[in-house]
């Protein structure tokens, strides 16, 4: 048996999730009508500002805390191609918080459910008064992770 720790996920609480639906618009493919491989750091983009929003620590609020959170790492390993019109899920799951903020996102399809791409992304807190990495979260973002674990 376990106890929670302040500042550490409760043991029964779920990983913070969020989805964004996409249409893959014209502008985004080439001339094989498929998707280019960059936008998909667009479409991460998308569900990792829904997934911020879900704890209440979107980039506006980031700012407004006094840090600023750089992506340092993103990889992504496309499965299959997506294509101009398709309708895509892409989800973004926070995997870890302690001392960065690590996301892991999938895309599928919505109409067959096949995983086009899955990645990661790894963030870390910089002070935005000097620059300085910070090498733990800041509190902020905890206690924002508490409250929306206290709240699932």
């Amino acid at each position: 048996m376990t106890t929670d720790i302040p500042g550490r996920r409760p043991e029964k609480a779920p990983w913070l999730v969020a989805s964004a639906h996409v249409e893959i618009p014209f502008h985004d493919v080439d001339v094989m009508q498929v998707a280019w491989h960059g936008h998909y750091v667009k479409y991460f983009e998308l569900a990792r500002c829904a997934l911020l929003r879900r704890f209440d620590y979107d980039y506006p609020k980031m700012q407004a805390s006094g840090y600023l959170w750089p992506v340092v790492e993103c990889h992504l390993k496309y499965v299959r191609p997506a294509r101009y019109g398709q309708r895509v899920r892409v989800t973004a799951s926070l995997t870890e918080y302690e001392n960065r903020l690590r996301i892991a996102y999938e895309i599928h399809d919505i109409a067959t459910e096949e995983r086009i791409t899955k990645g990661y992304t790894v963030q870390v807190a910089v002070d935005a008064r000097n620059g300085e990495l910070q090498f733990v979260s800041p509190p902020v973002v905890l206690a924002k992770l508490e409250a929306a674990w206290a709240a699932s």
